[in-house]
């Protein structure tokens, strides 16, 4: 039997809640979060009800402001912007290290916000947290060879984001923006992350960082934050439909851009043999349930090889643990080591199983179907976000999941016979972030890597969104304006000698970096 699990002492939502009415005040009142913009955080906006994905119950809000406040403080990010750009680089560098400093502080406070807004286990939550201060500490000792020559954009960053790592993406990029010496905004996802980013910028606010975070829907926000003449540069990591508005909207004003969207990551096997080496591999691309701009829920295989594929694969899913990030056994017990917890919400976990109904019932072979029962829960909780690994082999082409990337612990597997259909196969989704080949020969993969259509392709080992040095970007479809990591990051947000031609994918040019 089962040993019956409870709630860790001290870790419960409203433990959470009242250490940051306690850390940071000026942020979080009563029972909500106020914005922070001019330099204020304000109890404006009509907050809304909201809910952990975690176990269902509520957790704060939104408070979404109307578009009128929005154009308010995109004037008033301006006027910080012109007096942040001329305050000394090490002055700058300073006031960004106490911010890191202060985020150290509140290390554990931050990641258990981020297991109850958006459902990372406890491991994956410290390293959201660990990744965003160790990358930008790597920018301020960076930061004086990066910036010589070089000035702050005209106007403030806008930044809008998807909710799945407010801090190593979100977080992290704003405090190198304004390390650049621009002044940043920030529209908080819509979907989770809004405690654990008003936290952190309300520390950096107090060591004098020009921040502003906003929340609202994007369609009533978008018009402030992408197309006011006052922004500088567009930041935009989401999906390609919204995506592709922002890039119409940018692209008709001549706007600096940075559009991180969505592409199906694809690892593909071809005259390979040493699956030893593969097992483990699988099994991380579990991390997160997949909610990764470098996941890889694709795997094309070729035909002859498939029986020693599948006995590799199958033992690597069955292991995967799913749970409450926070359940324990005994009162003292750490925290679990699950792979994976909630989806993002109840409804992205319906709408996968539907999408997996549908591609079985039009001919996709069910390989492999996790069950929750055999999960890490507490009892009679509310698993309505949660959702087990699934596998299914070659989902037909009307499919969602044939060509789009699911976002969610779905696996697809394609068998191919040729390296034509291979490369086919790999490139589904017309552009995509990362993608692996596993193939024994050298020769073989430098021949194969470059048609494959995906900024960074690794040999037989995953590739990453990267920090510190490593450059990140999409082909196709999964990246339109400046690319960014190491250097380019801060290239991305500030001007140099003219003519300039940053490395990236725009309306008019394609230029990869050197």
């Amino acid at each position: 039997m089962a040993p019956t699990l409870t709630l860790k002492p001290g870790t419960a939502w409203g433990d959470a809640w009242q250490r940051c009415l306690a850390v940071a005040p000026e942020a979080f009142q009563d029972d909500r979060v106020l914005n922070l913009w001019d330099g204020t955080w304000h109890r404006d906006g009509r907050a809304l009800p909201a809910t952990t994905p975690v176990d269902g119950t509520p957790i704060a809000g939104p408070p979404r402001l109307d578009a009128t406040t929005a154009h308010q403080a995109v004037r008033a990010s301006l006027d910080q912007h012109r007096r942040w750009r001329h305050i000394a680089l090490p002055e700058r560098r300073a006031r960004v290290s106490a911010t890191l400093d202060a985020l150290c502080e509140h290390r554990e406070l931050l990641a258990l916000l981020l297991v109850w807004e958006i459902g990372k286990p406890w491991r994956l939550a410290q390293a959201d947290v660990d990744r965003a201060i160790d990358g930008v500490r790597w920018y301020v000792d960076e930061i004086d060879r990066m910036a010589e020559g070089r000035t702050p954009l005209p106007g403030p960053v806008s930044n809008i984001a998807s909710w799945n790592y407010p801090m190593s993406v979100l977080a992290h990029a704003m405090l190198v923006q304004a390390l650049a010496g621009n002044a940043v905004i920030a529209k908080t996802p819509t979907d989770g992350g809004l405690a654990c980013l008003t936290l952190a910028c309300a520390l950096a606010a107090r060591e004098g960082i020009p921040v502003t975070l906003l929340s609202g829907s994007g369609g009533e926000l978008s018009e402030a934050l992408v197309r006011s003449p006052e922004i500088g540069c567009v930041s935009f990591v989401g999906g390609r439909d919204t995506g592709a508005r922002v890039a119409t909207a940018v692209a008709d004003l001549g706007k600096r851009h940075i559009l991180e969207q969505e592409g199906l990551n694809a690892w593909g096997i071809w005259n390979f043999t040493d699956w030893d080496a593969l097992a483990p591999l699988i099994r991380k691309t579990f991390d997160y349930g997949k909610q990764r701009c470098t996941a890889y829920p694709r795997f094309v295989v070729q035909r002859s090889s498939f029986d020693a594929f599948l006995s590799v694969y199958l033992p690597a899913a069955r292991s995967i643990r799913v749970g409450h990030p926070l359940a324990v056994e005994n009162p003292s017990d750490h925290l679990p080591d699950l792979d994976f917890g909630p989806l993002i919400n109840a409804a992205k976990a319906k709408e996968l199983a539907d999408q997996v109904s549908e591609a079985i019932d039009r001919g996709a072979v069910p390989l492999h179907r996790g069950d929750l029962a055999d999960g890490h829960f507490l009892p009679g909780q509310d698993l309505s976000a949660y959702t087990a690994p699934v596998t299914l082999l070659n989902p037909p082409s009307t499919s969602p999941l044939h060509h789009a990337e699911p976002f969610g612990p779905v696996d697809t597997l394609v068998l191919v016979d040729t390296e034509a259909e291979l490369l086919a196969a790999m490139n589904a989704s017309n552009g995509a972030l990362v993608a692996t080949l596993s193939c024994d020969d050298p020769a073989t993969y430098d021949r194969l890597a470059p048609q494959i259509r995906a900024f960074k392709t690794g040999h037989g080992k995953p590739r990453s969104r990267g920090d510190r040095d490593e450059l990140f970007g999409g082909f196709g479809a999964s990246w339109r304006g400046a690319f960014v990591g190491g250097d380019l990051l801060v290239r991305a947000v500030t001007e140099g000698p003219a003519p300039e031609r940053l490395p990236g994918n725009f309306p008019d040019y394609h230029l990869m970096p050197d």
